[in-house]
């Protein structure tokens, strides 16, 4: 003979953990849900600014490239200056002697090879920056097969721990 009392207090007791898991599962998720929304919120502030970043940025190297054309302007303006203003002491002029046509010509030289130089560099960056952008996209979708993977697991496992506490309690 089967004790119904006893029978009851089982169902009982597991209606009883099955409600208090319920609202504990509900406490977790809205804890994960709004820890995930002040993460999301802190970076959607900080991508609010990032134009006025590259913005302030990019001035700054402008205004660099600015003042280095200028402080070359300048340094030429007082060298010919100089030359000029006093032509006794400079009996000839830089541009007047045997060497400067080959001077000239290795300047032009030297002009286009780092011309090239800094084109290869920045086609170099380009690429760098692309290829990062591209492992970005790479790590996203690894992160999100990982997080299924994780969730498939936790899942299984999960269905497997119920079963064998269900089949454990019923005996």
């Amino acid at each position: 003979m089967v004790d119904k009392s006893k029978d009851e207090a089982f169902k009982a007791g597991d209606r009883s953990r099955e409600d208090s898991s319920t609202v504990r599962s509900v406490e977790i998720r809205d804890f994960y849900d709004t820890v995930k929304e002040n993460f999301i919120k802190v970076v959607d502030e900080v991508a609010k600014v990032q134009p006025q970043y590259s913005q302030s940025i990019s001035n700054l190297q402008l205004d660099y490239i600015q003042a280095i054309k200028n402080t070359i302007n300048t340094a030429f303006i007082a060298q010919r200056h100089v030359t000029e203003s006093n032509p006794t002491t400079w009996s000839h002029t830089p541009a007047t002697t045997p060497l400067a046509e080959q001077l000239a010509k290795q300047s032009n030289e030297i002009t286009n090879n780092t011309i090239r130089a800094v084109g290869i560099n920045n086609q170099l960056t380009i690429n760098s920056l692309d290829a990062a952008r591209e492992n970005l996209k790479i790590y996203n979708r690894t992160i999100d097969a990982v997080t299924e993977f994780n969730t498939n697991a936790a899942k299984a496992w999960n269905s497997f721990f119920t079963a064998q506490q269900q089949q454990f309690f019923r005996h």
